[in-house]
């Protein structure tokens, strides 16, 4: 009777085991799919190349690498006008520009490009404001630390460059 219990715990730890492989496979699948994903990898290519390429701007503007500014919003080039021009030039290339897939991307690059250039650069007058007024007011030398940044918002000239990015980086993935 011992053995048959011994011989049921094994089997069903087996069947776990198989079970968890099983699980594992179709999770490292599912990876491999989107991976693959040209509609995907070519926009975070372009986004990537956007960060980089603003990165390294600024450093020889200011003779100092900024390591923050690979994840910073804000500067030439715009990463979001990257990305989603990378995006819309994709749809194109694969589905076509009579898809729906580009129509979709295009509207959403439009209107991210829109507020990349427009509402963003209000936001960045705010700033100018603000820290107008905040340096004004005698501080700390920790308060003047904390300032707020002028890196919030896109020239229109920041934008195009960026959506011209996107598109000749996201085509090298198509």
């Amino acid at each position: 009777m011992a053995e048959l219990e011994t011989k049921r715990a094994c089997e069903l730890r087996l069947a776990g085991i198989t079970q968890a492989f099983h699980e594992l496979s179709t999770i490292l699948d599912t990876f491999g799919q989107i991976l693959s994903n040209k509609m995907i990898i070519g926009p975070a290519a372009a986004w990537l190349a956007a960060q980089v390429l603003k990165t390294l701007i600024d450093a020889l503007r200011h003779r100092k690498i900024s390591l923050r500014l690979l994840v910073a919003t804000g500067g030439m080039p715009s990463a979001h006008s990257a990305l989603v021009c990378g995006l819309a030039a994709v749809a194109a290339k694969v589905e076509g520009f009579d898809s729906a897939m580009f129509g979709i991307s295009a509207a959403l690059a439009l209107i991210v490009m829109y507020d990349a250039a427009g509402v963003r650069q209000a936001v960045d007058k705010q700033s100018e404001i603000l820290t107008h007024l905040l340096t004004h007011i005698p501080k700390t030398y920790e308060d003047f630390d904390r300032f707020l940044e002028g890196l919030v918002g896109h020239t229109r000239f920041q934008v195009v460059a960026g959506g011209i990015l996107g598109i000749f980086v996201a085509m090298l993935f198509v």
